[in-house]
């Protein structure tokens, strides 16, 4: 059984690598958790994207005689997903870095952003620098150009960044008083002000950085063709219509792409897209930039309850079959800690513990990006695995101590009436350590299936993703909140409950 999951597996992988990407598909990866104005679920139809890194993902498509597909994955994983090869090019405000150019093919630039300062409205007098933030919390995105210029701050002005892993918290935060000030992309703050009352932005850019698009190194070829349709497209005004559709389109811009229209093969060379502003442009103006949908609640939950249940069939599925792996594995190990010799238990003892001891985000992490330049397992493959390997190590502990429990005079009469260990094992010992061990790895399963949340890392969209983004969508966890737990409850509950009968029916029968 153990082979043949084994080779299902290794089979997977080589066929994926074999299989290759389709030459008339143009994969591209991005966060739809980061929300309007760059890659959202539609709230009319939650099965489609929209946004305007969605609608330049379409245009490149075409413009290389293709389709578009979108590979939904964290915005921290965008380099590392893009350079294992999981989609073609990284688009979802990707920012242009001295260190993505060290590491990946980055196309030219084709947004223009300011760092602006978003404070409390009664502080817009008090705080209109970043100098005038010392010893503030200032809060921004972990892993962008804001938190580098956060953290050289924190040496000159003795200001105290705070990371977040989405914008939404943040703004939240600074609201409530928990923050002096938000330093983010332009973009992100007018989104967020419109949403958040009581806040302001600041005029005057802290810094400025550029939008870029990202490769693989091995892509670079592509990364030529994808530079020149967008040099193109800054000449027709097709990026032009973009922008103003999603109203991020200003003077700043405009001036942006006639100097990116003179200067685009030059900058294509350069080394880093940053610049410290020296001029105090002004930003306030795209507080008003963006359009936010509006619906009424209850429509937005009927719209998106479909793309729940979808991804609550993948968590189910996920679930169940890692459980199975684990099962297995845990009978194994549990089989080989009590009746193998010194040196199999001693193995098998260095794997229960240094599994438990690990966690089991860390093991997703290195199955599927650690792993990739020996194996590039499918998403779905590397999260199964990450989760039936991990949760293997706690059922091997709960079978051991359940077959361990088993009276030893039984097992002395079942050998003394002439069985063999093997028969000892599947008629005597067995059975009765299974009836012990049902109640845990009744626990487990519901513990595991909460634990399929982590596996949004390796770009699976499960449930706990997928409630993400709607919560994202519409700045509010009350209502996505709700229902995923709810979600959870039907999915656990019913598990408890046949759980229980079994251990009652055992009970009666054995009375």
């Amino acid at each position: 059984m153990i082979r043949a999951v084994v080779a299902a597996v290794l089979l997977s992988a080589g066929a994926a690598r074999a299989a290759g990407p389709d030459p008339l598909v143009l994969r591209w990866g991005g966060d739809a958790e980061g929300g309007a104005p760059f890659v959202e679920a539609d709230p009319a139809d939650p099965g489609k994207l929209r946004g305007f890194d969605v609608e330049i993902a379409s245009m490149l498509a075409e413009g290389l005689g293709r389709r578009s597909q979108f590979v939904q994955v964290a915005y921290q994983t965008i380099d590392q997903s893009v350079a294992r090869s999981d989609f073609e090019i990284g688009l979802s405000g990707v920012e242009d870095t001295a260190a993505r150019r060290a590491a990946l093919a980055v196309t030219i630039p084709y947004f223009e952003f300011r760092e602006v300062l978003a404070v409390r409205a009664a502080d817009t007098g008090r705080f209109r620098s970043v100098a005038d933030l010392r010893g503030r919390k200032v809060g921004t995105l972990a892993g962008t150009i804001a938190w580098d210029l956060l953290a050289a701050a924190e040496k000159t002005d003795g200001i105290v960044p705070v990371s977040y892993d989405d914008d939404v918290h943040p703004y939240e935060d600074l609201a409530k008083g928990r923050l002096d000030a938000v330093l983010l992309d332009h973009v992100l703050a007018a989104r967020s002000v419109r949403r958040v009352a009581g806040l302001a932005i600041q005029p005057g850019a802290i810094a400025t950085g550029r939008y870029v698009g990202v490769l693989s190194k091995e892509n670079a070829g592509l990364r030529d063709r994808i530079d020149g349709i967008l040099r193109e497209r800054m000449r027709d005004g097709t990026l032009k219509r973009i922008f103003e559709e999603w109203k991020v389109w200003d003077e700043e811009q405009e001036r942006f792409e006639e100097r990116e229209i003179q200067i685009s093969l030059l900058r294509n060379s350069e080394g880093t897209g940053t610049k410290i502003s020296s001029n105090g442009e002004e930003a306030a103006g795209a507080a008003e930039a963006l359009r936010v949908p509006s619906s009424s609640s209850l429509s937005l939950v009927i719209s998106y309850l479909p793309s729940l249940l979808r991804a609550s069939l993948v968590t189910i599925a996920l679930s169940c079959l890692a459980m199975a792996l684990a099962v297995v594995l845990g009978v194994a190990i549990a089989s080989g800690r009590v009746y193998g010799n010194a040196a199999v238990r001693f193995v098998l003892t260095v794997y229960v513990e240094v599994t438990r001891g690990t966690p089991v985000l860390l093991q997703l992490f290195v199955l599927y990006y650690g792993l990739s330049s020996l194996v590039r397992l499918p998403a779905f493959v590397a999260a199964l695995l990450g989760l039936g390997l991990n949760y293997a190590a706690y059922e091997s502990e709960i079978y051991r101590g359940a077959l361990e429990a088993v009276p030893r005079g039984q097992l002395e009469a079942a050998r003394t009436l002439g069985l063999t260990e093997g028969q000892v094992l599947r008629l005597v010992r067995g059975p009765q350590a299974f009836r012990l061990a049902l109640a845990p790895m009744t626990n487990d399963f519901v513990a595991l299936l909460k634990d399929s949340s982590l596996v949004s890392v390796v770009t699976v969209v499960e449930l706990t993703k997928q409630t993400a983004i709607f919560a994202t969508n519409i700045a509010s966890w009350a209502i996505p909140g709700a229902l995923c737990a709810a979600l959870y409850l039907a999915m656990s509950l019913p598990l408890s409950r046949l759980a229980r009968r079994l251990e009652g029916r055992w009970k009666a029968a054995s009375a």
